[in-house]
């Protein structure tokens, strides 16, 4: 079984070579575990260590409750080998952790909060600070990888936004960390099921329907994730009108970190290629926010987002979903996706608010 070094006791039988960026392992397998043991697990921040289910003693092992982890302040500093990473690096080893880190939960560990946040807050800094990049996470998911670009660009996006709502450091890392861990709870669904191909039927949506509970039922205890982070957590399908889950809240009793994950949920699923759809143009999309925005999403957060993705100007290079390269020549504030944009190939000059069927697929830099 996989247990966090905080649940070992002496006389543990370790299964599993404790590896880290080394060709040795810093514990061998077979290795009775006594206090140095754990003492050094810890120092090297290992997340899990794989044991028998059994004492050296021949009594059986029942794990200890994980110790719960203590309120850090926003402090953090990258390290400087994932500064030196590109952006697009070091949101990829996310993925691959939080692949991990799922996986760990699927099999019933707990959230190692500390570990999650050694490594995210950094990303999240500087997805605040990186948004042409940020709004290309799209292009990395996959059909088979999907669950965890997911978690991780909703957590990056939501810090994002809060900290264009005006939220400050502390409340973004907070929003961020949230939207991370908004799907945690799927660790607790059948993997056949969100392994599907092709639409859910109506009860096994319901059985979907339930992972914002589950979800809220892995954070509820830890201690450095503040309650309306765990809010968000619960509420992030939950929608203005009532119409949402697990609860059917509505408008005053949902809380704006909820909202703020719900549209990066939203905006990241549906450029996504995943099993049962085909992604969208990020530009579509944004037109169906607009749509969607009155009575379901709160509309300054709609806004927000509207305002950060569509802010390019006169001369920004885009490529239309016809494939076609051209160039922005005129931009409506009250049409901010549809802008007049000159054909490269013809200099023609259309206003795609004229051609419903023709949108945005990409922005480049100038």
């Amino acid at each position: 079984m996989k247990v966090h070094p905080s649940q070992l006791q002496e006389g543990c039988i370790l299964v599993k070579d404790v590896m880290v960026k080394t060709k040795k392992p810093i514990i061998p397998k077979n290795t009775v575990v006594n206090d140095i043991h754990i003492s050094v697990l810890h120092k090297f921040q290992i997340p899990a260590v794989e044991v028998g289910p059994r004492l050296s003693s021949g009594k059986p092992f029942v794990p200890s409750k994980q110790i719960e982890e203590t309120p850090i302040k926003e402090n953090f500093k990258e390290p400087s080998s994932r500064t030196e990473l590109p952006f697009h690096d070091h949101y990829l080893e996310a993925v691959k952790n939080y692949q991990e880190w799922f996986e760990q939960w699927q099999g019933g560990s707990a959230i190692h909060m500390h570990e999650v946040r050694t490594f995210m807050v950094p990303l999240i800094e500087r997805a605040v600070h990186s948004k042409r990049e940020l709004f290309l996470l799209h292009h990395f998911s996959s059909e088979e990888t999907y669950g965890a670009h997911h978690s991780v660009a909703m957590g990056l996006i939501s810090a994002y936004l809060a900290s264009k709502l005006g939220f400050s450091r502390g409340e973004w890392i907070q929003a961020g960390l949230a939207g991370l861990l908004s799907d945690s709870g799927m660790a607790r669904i059948d993997p056949k099921l969100l392994q599907k191909k092709g639409p859910l039927t109506e009860q096994e949506f319901e059985k979907i329907k339930k992972h914002p509970t589950y979800s809220y039922r892995l954070v509820e205890n830890i201690a450095s994730l503040g309650g309306q982070a765990k809010l968000g957590i619960l509420q992030h399908h939950e929608r203005l009108d009532g119409s949402g889950y697990p609860l059917g809240l509505r408008k005053e009793k949902i809380h704006r970190f909820s909202q703020i994950i719900a549209v990066s949920d939203m905006y990241h699923a549906m450029t996504s290629e995943r099993i049962y759809r085909k992604k969208q143009s990020p530009f579509k999309v944004l037109e169906e926010l607009i749509q969607e925005q009155f009575g379901r999403y709160d509309h300054q957060v709609i806004q927000t987002f509207i305002n950060e993705m569509a802010n390019y100007s006169t001369g920004t290079k885009v490529r239309l979903t016809t494939n076609q390269m051209a160039e922005i020549v005129f931009i409506e504030p009250a049409h901010p996706t549809r802008p007049m944009v000159r054909i490269e190939e013809n200099s023609t000059i259309i206003s795609l608010k004229d051609h419903k069927d023709l949108h945005i697929d990409e922005v480049y830099d100038t």
